[in-house]
């Protein structure tokens, strides 16, 4: 179905006809036709409308009204067009056949309901995978760091973004580029992890994926919505500008420059008092002047209202819209709200300038010509609809090779893993067998399908139980006892059958939900890093027998385990590895797959207290002046292999024994480490690049991350592992406010983990301070070649 624009008599002048013609650039169209538009068509194209896809495929269901009280009737909300269509697969269970149909039949209303005909925008949430029914639910945002594998998770977000434009959407509300600052904050599962540089190198593969699908990924929350007081959602951030600088900020930087992302959603945060909805100098001063992102602002979901409601800075919603748009924000969403009749009379009145409209609008609209949404050969149905699938077998074994690198092995005691096929088995736990355990709260099943359970999940999502008995019969199974609540009437049954057993596997953690529904997502902040529930006590008592207990965790946050995981054989840490989960951690307990996921996120040893992780300066870290240790039990980047590896020629580029290398302030330093394969297995060592910075004008981390390569070796096998680290990595906010590259001793640390250094290889930067900006490189280039034969 090819949608033909509609014909306005005023509009057939040569300069009317501007706007459609596709051989113009998408700016000089937008300029075109922004005069030609009256106020209210203006201010159309800047929101959304929250509408649910009719099963029925005849259209929107009118679920709008159950979203937001006001929303106008559907055929009073499009008169005048409409900017966006917020989530028509995602707010109700649909047939994604139907739901494609029921989409272009409200397209074509839209199109021919105004004067322009220009069709809405429509996105969707697509962080664990198209946030659809039936479509295939891919591992939360921590397995992606867990992986350390930018391609496989570029690969996931192409498959993500097809499926997505198979169904006529065009835009994606992911990845979420927060730095987990605070482990307690419910959201930290949606995070790729602690360290920026992990973070953003891994979510500007997401956007590579996404955006080459030709769908416009939407980096979330910027910024600072991570690092809330207390770890509470939408508290206050006490931040100063040189954290926010350099460890917020730079994943956006990453994701813009090298994945190329096209929107943008600001955080609900407030910093230091200012909300980021009405802060000019963060969404315009920064994000656009100095940055400069050409894209489109969003608003988190009813934000802009939040300014009135929440922050206490504005007076009514035409007040919430004038300081949005002044501070840079394009599109209201989820629904319309503030940017319509409030913003329209705020304008009418002088309160608003009609321009800071105009600008938002050229955004929205250059956006939408550079969709083809503009353009008369454009399509509202998409061809070969009828053949839509969501969950195919390419994208599940996506999410299944996915979910295998980021299971992340902790310990290993006398190889007690994998599990011997003639031992008798007892799996224990609450998440042991519920498939739910599986996914973030960000996923179809759990964010909406939930309130449908007639409709049921929509996919098979094996349980771990399930997974694991088909791999190993000998499998006894009781829960013990619930993931939360206080009931410990079954941890005696469950003790009884962990002595009779050879081997316990005791699965603990999390279920994820929305706003207080789960122990983790969304709005489902924790007061400590303690299991949920009665699960501790579990544990304590299932470890008192003395069978040997593989603990597996399975949550979107790292626990603190206590004092008792050091009597536990072995710990497995997923975190809520998708779909395939729980296939996935079957083969890694009976050996099938070899484990080589690596923590994206420290566990703590102790839960009370604020947590901390290891970006943290020396005072950060166990001193002689508190009693209070806060060493991490597993530190970031942690994990084991059932094989073992050699690390050996560790060599910097120009070195000799006159003391440091030399390393120019703009220059690059070479660095290289031999990884063998001793042992058995085919196995994936993770080699990590750290930096330490012993003297700097301010405090610096003791070590952080600055390169990385996941390198795969068969028994015997060996290869070159070689870093090219520009100056540019090391830089940090100085004295003065300026990004600075400082001269001086410095250490490249070759390393297991952050606390595992295999080689300290100092250099020196030498030359006077340099300052960068946004033009600095802003990673280190991997290389894994065969090593050299004969090498050992």
């Amino acid at each position: 179905m090819t949608s033909q624009l509609p014909v306005d008599d005023r509009l057939t002048s040569p300069d009317g006809d501007r706007w459609r013609d596709p051989t113009r650039r998408p700016d000089e169209r937008a300029d075109a036709l922004i005069p030609l538009m009256s106020l209210e068509e203006k201010v159309a194209q800047l929101v959304g409308l929250w509408v649910g896809a009719d099963a029925s495929g005849e259209g929107v269901a009118p679920h709008q009204t159950d979203m937001v009280e006001h929303t106008p009737p559907w055929s009073e909300a499009i008169r005048y067009g409409l900017g966006q269509l917020t989530r028509p697969f995602g707010t109700a269970p649909v047939d994604p056949v139907r739901g494609a149909r029921s989409l272009a039949a409200s397209q074509a209303q839209i199109v021919a309901a105004s004067r322009f005909g220009i069709p809405a925008q429509v996105h969707e949430e697509c962080l664990t995978g198209f946030a659809a029914w039936r479509a295939t639910v891919y591992p939360a945002p921590l397995s992606w760091g867990a992986a350390f594998d930018p391609e496989l998770v570029e690969e996931m977000a192409d498959r993500i973004g097809r499926s997505m434009r198979a169904a006529g959407v065009h835009q994606g509300l992911a990845p979420v580029l927060d730095v987990t600052r605070d482990y307690r904050w419910g959201r930290t599962e949606e995070t790729i992890g602690e360290d920026p540089y992990l973070v953003g190198t891994v979510g500007a593969a997401y956007v590579r994926g996404l955006e080459r699908a030709g769908v416009v990924a939407t980096l979330k929350h910027f910024a600072g919505y991570s690092a809330s007081r207390g770890g509470r959602n939408l508290g206050p951030v006490p931040m100063g500008r040189r954290e926010l600088t350099d460890v917020i900020l730079p994943p956006f930087e990453m994701a813009l420059r090298l994945g190329g992302a096209r929107s943008v959603m600001h955080s609900y945060a407030e910093i230091d008092g200012v909300p980021v909805a009405a802060d000019e100098e963060l969404l315009t001063g920064l994000l656009r002047d100095r940055w400069g992102f050409g894209g489109v602002l969003v608003a988190d979901y009813f934000a802009v209202r939040f300014l009135q409601s929440l922050h206490g800075v504005a007076a009514d919603a035409g007040d919430a819209a004038g300081l949005a748009l002044r501070a840079g924000i394009d599109v209201e969403l989820p629904t319309v709200d503030a940017y319509g009749a409030p913003l329209v009379a705020a304008v009418r009145s002088g309160a608003v300038a009609e321009a800071l409209v105009d600008r938002a609008l050229r955004r929205v609209l250059i956006q939408k010509i550079e969709l083809g949404l503009l353009d008369e050969g454009w399509q509202e149905l998409p061809d070969d609809v009828d053949e839509l699938r969501l969950d195919d077998e390419a994208g599940r074994s996506v999410a299944l090779r996915l979910a295998r690198q980021s299971v992340v092995l902790l310990r290993n005691s006398d190889g007690v893993l994998p599990l011997a096929a003639d031992k008798q088995v007892a799996l224990i736990g609450p998440v042991a067998d519920d498939p739910m355990a599986m996914l973030g709260c960000y996923s179809f099943p759990l964010h909406v399908g939930v309130h449908y359970p007639e409709h049921g999940v929509g996919v098979e999502i094996p349980s771990l139980r399930t997974a694991l008995q088909q791999r190993h019969p000998r499998l006894t199974y009781l829960p013990g006892t619930a993931v939360t609540g206080d009931d410990t009437s079954g941890i005696a049954a469950a003790v009884q059958a962990a002595t009779e057993a050879d081997v316990c596997v005791l699965a603990v953690g999390d279920r994820a939900g929305m706003f207080g529904r789960g122990t983790s997502g969304e709005g489902c902040d924790a007061v400590d890093l303690d299991l949920p529930g009665a699960q501790a006590e579990l544990v304590r008592a299932v470890l008192a027998t003395g069978t040997p207990v593989v603990l597996v965790v399975l949550s979107g946050r790292p626990y603190a385990l206590g004092a008792q995981v050091d009597d536990a054989a072995a710990v497995v840490q997923a975190f809520f590895p998708g779909q395939l989960g729980g296939q996935a951690l079957a083969e890694v307990l009976t050996g099938e797959v070899n484990p080589s996921g690596r923590l994206p996120v420290s566990v703590p040893r102790h839960g009370g207290g604020l947590p901390g992780t290891y970006l943290s300066p020396p005072l950060g870290h166990r001193t002689q002046v508190s009693s209070v240790d806060p060493t991490p039990a597993f530190p970031f980047g942690h994990g084991l292999s059932y094989t073992t590896f050699e690390w050996d020629e560790a060599t910097v580029a120009g070195a000799d024994d006159t003391g440091p290398t030399p390393w120019p302030v703009d220059g690059t330093a070479t660095v290289g480490v031999t990884v063998r394969n001793t042992g058995s297995w085919a196995g994936a060592e993770v080699v990590q690049l750290y930096l330490h910075d012993p003297v700097a004008q301010t405090t610096r981390p003791v070590v952080r991350l600055v390169g990385y390569a996941r390198v795969s070796l068969r028994p015997g096998e060996a290869a070159r592992v070689t870093f090219e680290v520009p100056a540019d990595v090391t830089s940090f906010t100085g004295l003065r406010g300026r990004r600075v590259v400082e001269p001086g001793d410095v250490e490249l640390r070759l390393a297991r983990s952050s606390g595992d250094p295999v080689a300290h290889l100092a250099l020196r930067l030498v030359g006077v301070e340099r300052e960068v900006g946004p033009e600095r490189e802003l990673v280190s280039r991997a290389r894994v070649a065969p090593a050299t034969r004969g090498r050992r």
